[in-house]
């Protein structure tokens, strides 16, 4: 059977996957007419160093040649980046302001290649300049690779209440295979570590890897139920263009071995009390991401950091903005005063699609209304798609909530194509 290619819900995800005319205008007829309420607001940091570029990764992430994942001299510019990032929220300050912030995830990279010092000097900032919410959800990402007891203790009193351990696999041969700088034993230690230091923990884990057999697959998730943490984000390894894996593609499982292992990965996770809410994320109750769930109802966010993505709604428009991608250009910009590189008005035509791209992953669905009270448009303007999908049996309306059927779910590319203008 042929399914989606899920990707990671713990991932920076914080720009579109559909290329953005910037210059496309806003369509006469379908004018936003205006938010009532501005959506929930996220923020999200970018850290754009980590041990070792990963042969699969596509993410903007810059190598910071340490060797074996220690630190003895760091060979970033750790405290100027902080400064930037300062710099950065300042600037962006007057463009959020008064709005609650309800979710902050440091995303890289390897974020847990800071110091605890240096995120706690971040977070102080984001508290000065931006009113938090008093519950509000901080993430923040860890490779096993750079796990340290004492700054995961930091982190914590700094305020980081939720860990993201990118995990991929228990299995040392199939790390390798990966490129990842942890082996089987850092993994569980990782995991162990963050489970006693954290109340909220996630662990990523993927599939489809490298020669792995099914029950290869299904030993990883095993392990992962096991070791019980709150969250669990299991997707498929996939080719991206311009990785190393692209140009010399390893020898994966065929679509029927991959599928077959996603329908018995669900199977375990849902025997064990994690409920499938979104393509890749599974949660035991209550234990959702917020900060994932904001980018699925098509919250806002603002992204600082090294090429990080902005989605900003006023009352007569909605923006996105970027920031320079590499490093030490970020750095140098930001420093200057000019920390946005681009800023586009989201055309109305654009918005139908990036509104379902996003909400259409949720397996539960969203409220009918939510597409108006978050672009400013009538959902009439779907109109034509939604009944073309309701016909192909990929959606359905139930008491004013849409949602992906069991079919959309499994076709989720397809099902999504047609909401392309």
């Amino acid at each position: 059977m042929k399914k989606v290619i899920p990707i990671n819900a713990e991932a920076s995800f914080n720009a579109p996957s559909k290329p953005i005319n910037a210059n496309a205008p806003i369509l006469g007829d379908a004018t936003i007419s205006g938010l009532s309420n501005p959506p929930p607001l996220s923020l999200y940091i970018h850290i754009p160093w980590c041990v070792k570029k990963c042969p699969y990764c596509d993410f903007n992430s810059h190598e910071s040649r340490h060797k074996n994942g220690q630190n003895p001299e760091k060979s970033f510019p750790e405290a100027t980046y902080v400064d930037a990032l300062i710099a950065d929220l300042e600037l962006a300050t007057p463009k959020v302001w008064g709005r609650k912030i309800k979710s902050v995830f440091f995303g890289g990279g390897t974020p847990s290649l800071f110091s605890a010092e240096s995120i706690d000097r971040i977070l102080s900032h984001v508290r000065m300049l931006t009113p938090l919410e008093f519950d509000a959800e901080v993430t923040l990402e860890a490779n096993p690779g750079t796990v340290d007891a004492a700054n995961f203790i930091g982190y914590k009193q700094a305020g980081v209440n939720r860990l993201s351990l990118g995990i991929q696999s228990f299995n040392s041969d199939f790390l390798k295979s990966l490129g990842r700088i942890h082996d089987s034993e850092q993994a569980f230690q990782a995991v162990e570590l963050a489970l006693k230091t954290f109340e909220q923990v996630n662990c990523d884990i993927m599939y489809g890897l490298p020669n792995q057999s099914l029950k290869d697959a299904m030993q990883d998730a095993q392990t992962a139920v096991q070791l019980n943490p709150a969250h669990l984000s299991f997707y498929h390894l996939t080719l991206e263009p311009n990785t190393p894996f692209y140009r010399t593609p390893p020898s994966l499982p065929d679509d029927d071995t991959s599928a077959e292992m996603q329908e018995e990965i669900e199977a375990l996770l849902a025997q064990h009390g994690y409920s499938h809410y979104e393509t890749s994320a599974f949660a035991q109750a209550g234990k959702q991401a917020k900060h994932n769930l904001n980018y699925w109802q098509f919250g806002d966010y603002l992204g600082i950091g090294a090429g990080a993505h902005s989605k900003l709604s006023y009352h007569d428009k909605i923006t996105r903005e970027v920031r320079p991608k590499h490093p030490n250009a970020y750095m140098e910009q930001a420093l200057q005063g000019k920390a946005v590189e681009r800023e586009w008005l989201i055309s109305a035509d654009e918005l139908g699609f990036e509104f379902m791209m996003n909400s259409l992953r949720l397996i539960d669905g969203v409220p009918v209304n939510l597409f108006q009270q978050r672009t400013g448009l009538n959902i009439r303007v779907l109109e034509a798609a939604i009944k073309k999908a309701q016909s192909k049996g990929l959606l359905e309306i139930n008491g004013g909530i849409m949602r992906p059927t069991l079919l959309g779910q499994r076709f989720l590319n397809e099902l999504l194509e047609l909401f392309l203008v």
